[in-house]
C-alpha cells in the first residue's frame, strides 16, 4: 500500500521537482544504560551508539497553491537490529482551493494538548524503537479534505493502509517481559492491514479556549497482546475501534489548562480515559529572561489493572526551564507517579543550539520503585542518559 502511495505521488508531482527546496537534520545518537539489562536473554551491551536522517524536500507551485513535502526517516544503530529502519514520514501533495485544501500521500497528523501522553493522537502509528514515550511516529497513508467556516475548522480522513506497532527485539534494550513478537500479528478485520479507515475533526477557539473534537473508526493503533503459550512471547492484535475524542486548552496570564479525553468501545472492553493539568509559568525570574514552568497532570483510566498502558491513576509533576536566550537553551524535568504502587519515570529533556546548524539534545530516564506486576518491570535496570547531536540545514 505505502509503495503505491509512494508512486501515485511522485507520478503527480513530476513537474519542477529540482527547483525543490531541501531541509532537516542528520544526528549522532549514543545511548549509555547505567546497569546491565535484567533479563539475560538479551544482549550485554550497555551502550547503543546510532546514526539517523530526517532530511525534507518541499516543493510549491502555482502560486504556492499545490505543494509537494517528501520527509524520508533511517536510523542505523550498532547493537539493535530493530532500530535499524527507514521510514517515509511525509511524502503527500496538497492543495489550497477557495474553500477547501487536500492532501493525498503518506503524512503525519498531531492532536493533542497534554504532557504526559496524548490520548487522542490516533492517526499515525507509534514508532516504538525510537522511543518509549510514544513522540515518534510512522508516517500514514491518507486522503485529507480540510474546510474552514464560520464555526471552525473541519478535518476529514480516508485512512487506506495500516501501520504495524515497532518493537525492540532480544538484542534491544526497554524491551517488555514476555517479548513481544510483531511477526505473529493478528488483525479482527479481514482485510487486515489493507483495511479503510476513517476519521473526522471540528476544532475552534473560543475566547480563551482552543477546542478539538475527533472521530476514529478503523484498526486501532494501539495493539492488545495476548499472550502465545506455544512460543511464550506476547502477540499483537489489531482490533478494530471506535473513539471519541476531547482536547480543551486555556490560556489565561500565565496560566495554561489542558484536558484530552476519550472514549473507545472496541472488542475487549470499553473504557474512558483522561488526562487532565495545568502549567503555571513564573516569567522573567530573578529579573532575568528566564522563565520557568510548573506543570501538574493527572492520568487515569477506567480498565485500572487491565489497562494497555501503564498510567491508569498516575500523577505527573514537572519543571519547565526556558533561558530564552540566543541558543534557545531549554529544559525539563518531569516524573509520573503510580498513585497506588508509588512507581515512578523520572525523565529530563535538554536542548540547546550550539551554533547556526548544530543542535545538542539530551534525554535521560530513570525507574523507580517498580514492581513486579508493572509494565516497566523488565526495565527496572534500564536507566539510560542519551546524547543527540544534530546537523541542521
Amino acid at each position: 500500500m505505502i509503495k503505491k502511495n509512494i508512486l501515485f505521488i511522485l507520478l503527480l508531482t513530476s513537474q519542477s521537482a529540482f527547483s525543490a527546496d531541501w531541509s532537516g537534520n542528520f544526528s549522532l545518537q549514543s545511548r549509555f544504560f547505567f546497569h546491565d539489562p535484567l533479563l539475560p536473554s538479551t544482549t550485554q551491551e550497555n551502550t547503543y551508539p546510532s546514526v539517523a536522517g530526517l532530511p525534507e524536500l518541499y516543493h510549491s507551485w502555482d502560486d504556492d497553491r499545490q505543494s509537494l513535502t517528501f520527509t524520508p526517516f533511517f536510523r542505523i544503530d550498532q547493537n539493535n537490529d530493530e532500530r535499524n529502519h527507514v521510514d517515509v514520514r511525509e511524502l503527500h501533495w496538497q492543495k489550497v482551493l477557495d474553500s477547501w485544501e487536500i492532501r493525498i500521500g503518506i503524512s503525519k497528523v498531531f492532536w493533542g494538548v497534554t504532557e504526559s501522553q496524548h490520548l487522542v493522537d490516533v492517526i499515525n502509528q507509534t514508532d516504538a524503537v525510537e522511543n518509549i514515550d510514544g513522540e515518534d511516529k510512522l508516517g500514514q497513508p491518507m486522503l485529507k479534505f480540510s474546510t474552514e467556516i464560520n464555526i471552525g475548522i473541519f478535518d476529514f480522513f480516508i485512512l487506506p493502509g495500516f501501520r504495524e506497532r515497532t518493537f525492540s527485539d532480544v538484542d534491544g534494550r526497554l524491551i517488555t517481559a514476555p517479548l513481544i513478537d510483531p511477526e505473529q500479528a493478528f488483525y479482527e478485520s479481514l482485510d487486515e492491514d489493507n483495511h479503510i479507515d476513517y476519521a473526522l475533526r471540528w476544532f475552534n477557539t473560543l475566547g480563551d479556549w482552543d477546542i478539538g473534537l475527533s472521530y476514529f473508526k478503523g484498526t486501532s493503533r494501539d495493539p492488545h497482546l495476548v499472550f502465545n503459550n506455544s512460543l511464550g512471547v506476547l502477540v499483537p492484535n489489531y482490533l478494530q475501534m471506535q473513539q471519541i475524542g476531547l482536547d480543551l486548552q486555556a490560556t489565561t496570564d500565565e496560566w495554561l489548562w489542558k484536558l484530552e479525553f476519550i472514549q473507545k468501545q472496541w472488542q475487549v472492553e470499553d473504557f474512558r480515559a483522561l488526562t487532565a493539568g495545568l502549567e503555571y509559568s513564573f516569567i522573567g525570574i530573578f529579573d532575568s529572561n528566564a522563565d520557568i514552568g510548573l506543570v501538574v497532570e493527572y492520568l487515569y483510566d477506567t480498565r485500572d489493572d487491565n489497562a494497555t498502558t501503564p498510567f491508569e491513576d498516575d500523577l505527573m509533576l514537572g519543571l519547565r526551564l526556558a533561558l530564552n536566550d540566543t541558543q534557545s537553551t531549554e529544559a525539563l524535568l518531569g516524573v509520573i507517579i503510580d498513585r497506588d504502587t508509588k512507581e515512578s519515570l523520572l525523565s529530563l529533556e535538554v536542548s540547546r543550539r550550539l551554533t547556526d546548524h548544530w543542535k545538542l539534545e539530551i534525554e535521560a530516564r530513570t525507574f523507580q520503585h517498580i514492581n513486579n506486576n508493572s509494565f516497566f518491570q523488565s526495565m527496572e535496570k534500564d536507566d539510560y542518559i542519551q546524547f543527540d547531536l544534530a546537523y541542521y540545514f
